[in-house]
Order: C-alpha cells, then structure tokens, then sequence
C-alpha cells in the first residue's frame, strides 16, 4: 500500500511539470496583449516598451519558463501583473473559501444523491422509484447559472430568508445558496449512478444469502449492498469534487464568492498571466491529489483493487 503511495506521489512531479509547460506555452500564444490590458486604454508606445522589459515580456519563452520553474522550487509563483502582489498570497486567501465551498456542495451531493439512489433501488419500478429518477433527470438538466439565479429570486428576493450573494466573512447563511447550486447536478449524477449499481449488486447471490438468514430489508441494502456498489460513485464524487476545488467559476461569479475560480476569471479579463498561471497550477494540483484520494479509497473499500495495483 505505501509502496503504491509513494509511487502515484512520484508520478505527480512530471504530470504538474506537462500542466505548467503547456499553460504557460498556450497563454503567451493566444491573442492580447498583457502589457496593454496593465497600461489601460490610454497609453504611449515607449511606457509599454518599459512595461514589457520590466515584466520580462520581452525575454524568449523559455527563458521565462525557467524563470518560472526557479520561482516555483522557492515557493514564488510570481507577481500579479495588476495589483503587484505575490500570487501565492491570494491564493492562500482564495483557494481555503473555494474549498469550504466544494465541501460543503459535496456534502449536499452525497446526502441528497445517496438518499435518492437508495430509496430507487430499494423499490425499483414503483412510483417511489420513477419519482427519483425524475427529480434526478431535472437536476441533471438544469444549468448551474439558471439554478443559481431562481434560487436567489426564491430564497433571497421573494422570501428574504437568505443573503443573496456575498461571503459574508464565513458565516453559515452565506453558503447555503451556492452549495445548492453547485452541488445540485452532481446529487442528480450520483442518484441515478447508486441506483444503477444498487440494482446490480443486488441481484447477485450474497444478497440472495443474507436476505434468506431473515436480515433487516435495510441493513442488507446499505451494509451489504452499499459498499459493494460504492465504487462507481465514488468516481462520479471524486470527478466531481476535482472540478469543485479546480474552481467553480460559474458559480463563484454569480454569488460573488470571493474564491479560486472567481480569482481565476479575473485574471483571464484582466490578462494577468503570473496569476493565471499560479491558478492553473493549484487546480491541476488538487484534482490529482483528489484522484489519487479517490484511488487509496478504492483499496480501503474493496481489498480486491489494493492486491490488483499491488
């Protein structure tokens, strides 16, 4: 086991080396100029040129590329072009708050797609089951920026019960809305993919065995039943819970969550390539390690995975 730990660990270094070269190669190729986005509408050809030589725009690409891997050894993902800051240090303040967000977006998943999943493979065929699979079709078909929006109008316009938008420095009430609509889809994804292979685990005979030793309709669903169908769903939370901490821009932008994501598009506006590329890095960075989570997850729930990768 540990020798497969280390051995994923080690096969990051290269993979995060592929996803810095090929952003930092394909942001300097695509159209605009970042030295103009920082000069603003008006400006005169030589203030750019001493822009550009003090940004080291000027230098060849690898020579820049290397001066970003040097930076990165020390912990120095570089300055943002706009506001002058270290990269890392808002990073440090964006990425913990889109973290409390996917958590507890994957919290709302889990439960109310577990829940769904369940209750439809515990009676399958009936009305109770076609009820789920319907609410799980409309969760899936709804798009995050319309969701967001008729949950504002809901809760926070027409009702008044919840803030609208805001992070409103970590209070509770501020989170409600956004995980509701970020994890909205992935509760409707993990629903249908519990109940598909509930039903296939609980055809086999083992179920058969502990039905007939006169066990509670419940215990041989979720004990038996559950754990042996965990895996597929696992890898729809583990996708799901990547992206989740890889940004969810949409989402960021509409409530106005101070976050990765939200920090992300800013930089894409405002051609700011030190923090796009510093983003970039962290998001690649968290959905491997949130793979690599999800791997070491398989071994502990199914021995059977842990001997095969052994």
């Amino acid at each position: 086991m540990w020798r497969y730990l280390l051995h994923r660990l080690l096969v990051l270094i290269p993979v995060l080396i592929g996803v810095t070269f090929a952003s930092f190669c394909l942001l300097y190729v695509i159209p605009g100029d970042p030295v103009q986005a920082v000069a603003g509408e008006r400006y005169d050809e030589s203030v750019l040129e001493e822009l550009r030589a003090e940004l080291h725009l000027d230098d060849p690409l690898l020579v820049r590329y290397g001066r970003f891997l040097e930076g990165l050894l020390r912990g120095d993902l570089g300055r943002s072009y706009v506001t002058r800051e270290p990269v890392l240090t808002r990073i440090l303040v964006t990425f913990p708050r889109t973290l409390q967000l996917a958590l507890a977006s994957m919290a709302v998943a889990i439960v109310l797609g577990l829940s769904l999943g369940l209750a439809a493979a515990a009676r399958p065929g009936s009305w109770l089951d076609r009820l789920c699979m319907t609410l799980a079709s409309i969760g899936i078909s709804m798009p995050v920026f319309w969701l967001g929006m008729v949950l504002i109008y809901l809760f926070a316009i027409r009702m008044n019960w919840l803030p609208p938008s805001g992070y409103g420095d970590g209070h509770p009430r501020h989170i409600i809305l956004p995980a509701l609509t970020l994890g909205m889809a992935s509760a409707a994804l993990i629903a249908r993919m519990t109940r598909s292979a509930m039903l296939e685990v609980l055809g086999q005979d083992f179920i058969r065995t502990a039905r007939a030793k006169g066990l509670h309709p419940w215990r041989v669903l979720v004990r038996h039943g559950l754990r042996n169908a965990l895996l597929p769903v696992i890898t729809v939370v583990g996708n799901d819970f990547g992206s989740y901490l890889s940004g969810s821009v949409l989402t960021e932008r509409i409530f106005a969550w101070p976050g990765l994501g939200r920090y992300t598009l800013e930089a894409v506006a405002k051609r700011d390539l030190p923090a796009l590329q510093g983003s970039i890095l962290v998001m690649a960075l968290a959905f491997v390690l949130v793979n690599l989570l999800v791997d070491l997850t398989y071994a502990w729930i199914d021995p059977r995975t842990r001997r095969g990768g052994a």
